[in-house]
Parts: C-alpha cells; sequence; structure tokens
C-alpha cells in the first residue's frame, strides 16, 4: 500500500537536514505555472505522469488531489525547516484563483438550496441528489444505493417549472389545496374498551370500592388520550389561503412564498413531479411523461390541476 510523504514533495532530507530536491521543485513550479496558464488539475497530473515524474516510492501514477495538496501547502513560501520555492505573489495568485474556481463551481444559490432541501424520490423516500454545482450540466438523481437512477435526464429548471406551475395553478385555483380532515379523532383499541367495561362492573358491583374506582378512570382517561389524534391540516390549509389570496400569477418562483407553502417535493423516476404543500395536499405536475392515467393525481400542463389526497411515506 502506497504511503503518504512524510517531506512534502519538492523537499528532501540530506545529512539530518530538510533541502530542496533540485527536480521536484522544478516541477513545483511547473505545477503551479501550468495551473495558472489554465491547466486543470487533472492535466497537471496526466502532465507528470507523461514527464516520468515520481510523486513518492510506493505511489505508481499521480492524481488530481496531489496537485492540489502541492497548490495548496504554504510551506513552499518558506520556513524555519523548509527552503522557499514558490513567491509568495505567485503562491497567493495560484490560490486565489482555486478558491474562486471551486466557490464558482460548487456552490449553488440559496434559492436552489431551498429546493434541495425540500426534495424527493417517490420510490426510496430519500432526499436526491443534485450533481454538478452551478454548471450547466447540473442534473438531479437518486443516489440510494438501494434504490435505482432515474429514468430521464432531470434538471433545476424542469423542477423549478414544475413548483411555479403549481403554484400558479393553486393560485388561480385555491379550492385545490382544500384538505377535509379532522382536527381531532378517537380511535379506541380493544385495551381502551376492556378498561371501561372493567369500570363499568366495579361500578355495578354492590360494594364499590371508590379509590380503586378513582385509579382506574384515570388509568382510562390516560389511554383514551394515547388513542386520540390531532391533525392540524384545516389550519393550514386557512393559512394557505391567506398566503395565496392576494397573490397575482408568478411571472419567476417566489422562494419566500415556496419556503412557506410548500413542505415537499417528490419526484418519481419518471420524472413526475408531485408538489407537497404544507397542509398534506399533493398536486401532480406530469412534465416528461404526459397523456397516461395517473390516479388520484392533479396534471398542471394546462392549468387545470386536480389535487391529490394520496399519502407519501414519512
Amino acid at each position: 500500500m502506497a504511503k503518504n510523504r512524510v517531506i512534502p514533495f519538492g523537499y528532501c532530507m540530506r545529512n539530518g537536514k530538510i533541502t530542496v530536491d533540485f527536480k521536484e521543485s522544478k516541477a513545483v513550479v511547473r505545477i503551479f505555472e501550468e495551473y495558472l496558464n489554465g491547466s486543470s488539475l487533472l492535466q497537471i497530473a496526466k502532465l507528470m505522469e507523461s514527464e516520468n515524474i515520481k510523486y513518492s516510492k510506493g505511489f505508481e501514477q499521480w492524481n488530481k488531489n496531489m496537485v492540489k495538496r502541492i497548490i495548496e501547502n504554504e510551506k513552499y513560501l518558506g520556513t524555519d525547516k523548509y527552503p522557499q520555492i514558490i513567491s509568495e505573489k505567485f503562491f497567493n495568485q495560484a490560490n486565489e484563483k482555486r478558491v474562486s474556481k471551486a466557490t464558482s463551481v460548487c456552490v449553488i444559490s440559496e434559492d436552489l438550496q431551498e429546493i434541495r432541501n425540500r426534495t424527493y424520490c417517490s420510490e426510496c423516500s430519500h432526499r436526491l441528489s443534485r450533481i454538478g454545482g452551478n454548471s450547466r450540466s447540473a442534473k438531479w438523481d437518486c443516489r440510494n444505493p438501494d434504490c435505482y437512477r432515474l429514468e430521464y435526464q432531470l434538471t433545476d429548471q424542469m423542477i423549478i417549472g414544475a413548483v411555479l406551475t403549481t403554484l400558479n395553478t393553486v393560485i388561480a385555483n385555491p379550492n385545490l389545496i382544500e384538505n377535509s380532515g379532522e382536527i381531532s379523532e378517537f380511535f379506541p383499541t380493544a385495551d381502551v374498551i376492556r378498561k371501561q367495561n372493567e369500570i363499568n362492573q366495579m361500578t355495578d358491583s354492590a360494594q364499590v370500592d371508590f379509590d380503586r374506582i378513582k385509579s382506574e378512570i384515570f388509568k382510562l382517561a390516560e389511554m383514551k388520550y394515547d388513542c386520540c389524534t390531532y391533525d392540524d391540516s384545516p389550519q393550514k390549509t386557512a393559512q394557505l389561503r391567506r398566503l395565496l389570496e392576494s397573490k397575482e400569477q408568478l411571472n419567476s418562483l417566489d422562494i419566500g412564498l415556496f419556503k412557506t407553502c410548500i413542505s415537499r417535493i417528490w419526484i418519481s423516476h419518471f420524472c413526475t413531479i408531485e408538489v407537497e404543500f404544507i397542509n398534506g395536499v399533493h398536486i401532480k405536475n406530469i412534465t416528461e411523461r404526459t397523456g397516461e392515467n395517473y390516479e388520484h393525481s392533479s396534471e398542471c400542463n394546462d392549468n387545470s390541476c386536480k389535487g391529490s389526497d394520496r399519502d407519501k411515506p414519512q
């Protein structure tokens, strides 16, 4: 197995002192020059290979991480132990370019991050991965090893467009977000019914033990409480109506409205995009596969949606 270098590339140990390795130090300078001239880390690694420059014993070939470590290493500026190989100006220019390049490739907008945080795979419920930073080739996919990849390439604009269409459709047709759920429901279990029967028998007894009955009634109350469910979707539906009733049709995605109204975006492997509102209502937008019969869904292609009451896995 290859071992990491103890002494950075470009240096060697002579007579117990760290000194410059002539051949390697020339390669260090060449790496900085090539990087500032526009070569990528991978291209520079291949160049080192082609010129038969060895990174270290045990390393069979160069890779871009080796090149990156060299460009980042401040020891080349010179310290008490390490002689200077690269000038401060040269070093700063290369690393300013590295940071700028990393930022432009990897960092995405805050709006897109909000969308990514709410986007999930319909099949496995794992959050979808977005690959490509802010480059034009960015795409979305399911990277869960127990699931499988999307059938079609899904882009940022496809998701944003589907969400925008759904919001505009709901603004035009607010009845789509109606949820008829009850605020509270009680579903007694067999244990609750059995406990109630025991209390009834105790109260019908000729000799009533009031202290025991009181204790059993408190137990029954706790058991009944555990059987109650609370659904705040009616309040959230009213909240959505207040948010949307004064809105005009959107020309671009209002990320503040998106964050307030939408809890998740579900995407199937055939790129059907389903928007879940905060009150649990689901509305579908068929972007890739139209004309198929999707039961309990809404198709927003013609701005005529039918809300879905289908539950999604949590």
